[in-house]
């Protein structure tokens, strides 16, 4: 998309650029799998737009090419603190496989959807592309990969055990989680005269320090041991019950900094910052983002991820559904940080008067959509906690869930006269919006599911209640199925109420651990019951520091250390994501077989019956056309 705004309105990303601003040398650059996108959802623009605000000069390598003579490495040349290297929005190699680990053909974050332009485990490959030319410069690695890869892990693609990234990649620090805070704390420290391999007490950074040398100290936290690297090895049950401290640690007010042994060093993880303030979330919203991607693609082809957010508004991180399968708490807590309306209202602003804006706001929305401005009633309560979920397996009597300030920022939003529409396409947590399993009572739920249906509704409703079976669910740490049906019934009753057919679309997934095939047959059951052909089905994809992907690896829970079926074959996945599809005439005989066995003929009647109708119906028009032909040859 071409753009009349001067080139110096971006972070430079050539040389070219760097005379233009008569740079002769760089503070930080910057290297990331993604191409440069210069908006608030994209990391390595954040964190560029960081250090600007700082002061400091900063240039980007975006998608720098690992297989010729390293040019697009050296092009800067060295910087005068450190590099800065992230793989980007994804974890690299969910970017790159499917499911069933087959290489994808595109790439949502590269120029016209391009597949190729970053290589596997990328964080791991530029760092040791950078410590091989520039041994004495410090590299910094964060980003999603970095941070859910900070300690032993199991990786899929490679299923084995592997250790924290910075052991992997040689790399000098990892920041964990969002990183506005730690990294300014940490320029403020070497702008001070600090070297950068002493700074070893930044809270949420991860380094790795000699096991003979004693521990660097800081007399506020208390430290917790792991098991280490080798013991995990050996002994899965170790790494299972690891996990469990992880998890926790991660996700409490006052944690305590956590230790592993791995090879000759330590790795030491300290706490994270807690939740940042309206202020501080403002402030890293509000930099001067141009909001479009680098004018360089311009001949390229459109950025698929940035097509998707491009006129979308971000308006909190953090999510305290602490579902099993999912990082989003381990990468940016359970802790609700919210933007302010003056901030979200300015950016709306903002994004009425971009480049084809067509009055229609795509998402107001953050990881999940309904969470905005929700925390706990009595801090001191949740200085406390170590529930991983606030909202599992009940909801917290501390948690505050009224709806009334999200309802408010859509109601200000649809009074700009720049806006026809705002819809919310993040996913929404509809257990926050049933009386059943949310007991508040402050009116918020009904007005908030009003407002959503009849304004804010893209044509149809997607949700995900992921599974109908409740031992699954509780695996999950997801609501019992039973509060779904009751949020079906009020989205139809205020459909009808306002004259509207938006379907609901519900997402699950098969082979998730603690998912039986009887089970899914269950699901397929009764979803078709309630009239739904489902579509938006997803394979369970083990990715690292999760629940679901510990159980997968070692068969256990890591909180109870009992163990847990779990669908790993290629066969057994494709007998649990069959039942999806019973619809489909090539899986009818299969299916009525796999019931059968069970010994679920009830089930058969449930899934087939209609296609039983169909085949006799096919059966009966058959024979009257062969009757008819019969009749015409006697005429």
């Amino acid at each position: 998309m071409k753009t009349e705004r001067p080139i110096s309105d971006w972070l430079p990303i050539t040389k070219k650029e760097l005379e233009q601003r008569d740079w002769s040398e760089l503070d930080v650059i910057l290297i990331s799998g993604d191409a440069y996108v210069d908006h608030p959802a994209f990391g390595t623009a954040v964190i560029g737009r960081i250090f600007e605000d700082m002061g400091l000069r900063v240039a980007i390598v975006a998608q720098p090419n690992w297989k010729d003579d390293l040019r697009d490495f050296k092009k800067f040349g060295k910087p005068r603190l450190f590099f800065g290297v992230t793989s980007g929005c994804m974890d690299t190699m969910v970017n790159h496989y499917t499911a069933s680990r087959r290489r994808r053909s595109t790439d949502a974050y590269t120029p016209g959807g391009q597949a190729g332009f970053r290589p596997d485990y990328a964080a791991v490959k530029y760092t040791e592309i950078l410590k091989s030319i520039y041994p004495d410069v410090p590299v910094l690695i964060g980003g999603i990969e970095a941070s859910l890869r900070r300690v032993t892990h199991y990786d899929y693609w490679e299923d084995k055990l592997w250790p924290n990234i910075l052991t992997k990649s040689g790399a000098d620090m990892l920041i964990y989680g969002m990183g506005e805070m730690p990294l300014r704390e940490l320029v403020r420290l070497l702008e001070k005269g600090v070297p950068f391999n002493s700074v070893k007490t930044l809270p949420q950074s991860a380094v790795l320090h000699p096991r003979d040398e004693k521990l660097p100290k800081n007399k506020e936290w208390e430290d917790l041991e792991l098991s280490s690297h080798e013991k995990c090895l050996r002994d899965k049950t170790a790494f299972a019950a690891n996990f469990k401290h992880i998890e926790q640690e991660s996700n409490k007010v006052h944690a305590r900094r956590l230790i592993q042994g791995v090879g000759d060093h330590n790795l030491i993880i300290n706490p994270p910052y807690p939740p940042m303030t309206e202020d501080q979330i403002d402030t890293s919203f509000d930099l001067p983002y141009t909001r479009l991607p680098h004018p360089k693609y311009n001949k390229r082809g459109s950025i698929p991820a940035y097509e998707m957010i491009r006129f979308s508004i971000n308006m909190h991180r953090g999510c305290f559904g602490g579902c099993s399968f999912c990082t989003i708490s381990a990468h940016q807590g359970k802790f609700v940080a919210s933007r302010s309306e003056e901030s979200i209202l300015k950016e709306v602003e903002v994004v009425t008067e971009m480049p084809d804006f067509k009055g229609y706001i795509s998402d107001l929305g953050g990881p999940s959509a309904n969470m905005y401005r929700m925390k706990g009633k009595i801090q001191s309560i949740c200085d406390k906690c170590v529930a991983p979920s606030c909202i599992h397996p009940v909801i917290c009597s501390n948690l505050d869930t009224s709806h009334k300030p999200l309802t408010q920022i859509y109601k200000k939003v649809d009074a700009n006269p720049k806006v026809k529409k705002a819809f919310v396409g993040s996913g929404i947590r509809y257990d926050l919006l049933v009386d059943s399993y949310n007991k508040n009572n402050d009116g918020s739920l009904e007005e908030y599911m009003d407002q959503l249906v009849s304004k804010h509704v893209c044509g149809r409703l997607k949700v995900a209640p992921e599974h109908t079976s409740d031992a699954t669910l509780r695996i999950m740490r997801k609501p019992s199925f039973k509060h779904f049906h009751e949020f079906k019934k009020n989205y139809e009753r205020l459909n009808k109420k306002h004259g509207l057919n938006q379907p609901l679309i519900p997402y699950f997934i098969s082979s998730h651990p603690g998912s039986t095939e009887e089970e899914m047959a269950n699901l397929a059951a009764e979803t078709k019951e309630m009239g739904f052909r489902l579509e938006q089905v997803q394979d369970f994809t083990p990715t690292p520091m999760t629940v679901a992907t510990i159980i997968y690896y070692t068969g256990l829970h890591p909180y109870t250390l009992r163990p847990v079926y779990t669908a790993k074959s290629p066969k057994q996945k494709k007998n649990q994501h069959l039942f999806f599809f019973w619809y489909k005439r090539d899986n009818y005989r299969q299916i009525r077989d796999k019931l059968t066995g069970m010994g679920r003929e009830d089930l058969v009647e449930k899934l087939l019956s209609d296609k039983k109708k169909h085949q006799k119906q096919t059966i009966i028009k058959a024979k009257a056309k062969s009757n008819s032909k019969k009749k015409s040859r006697r005429l």
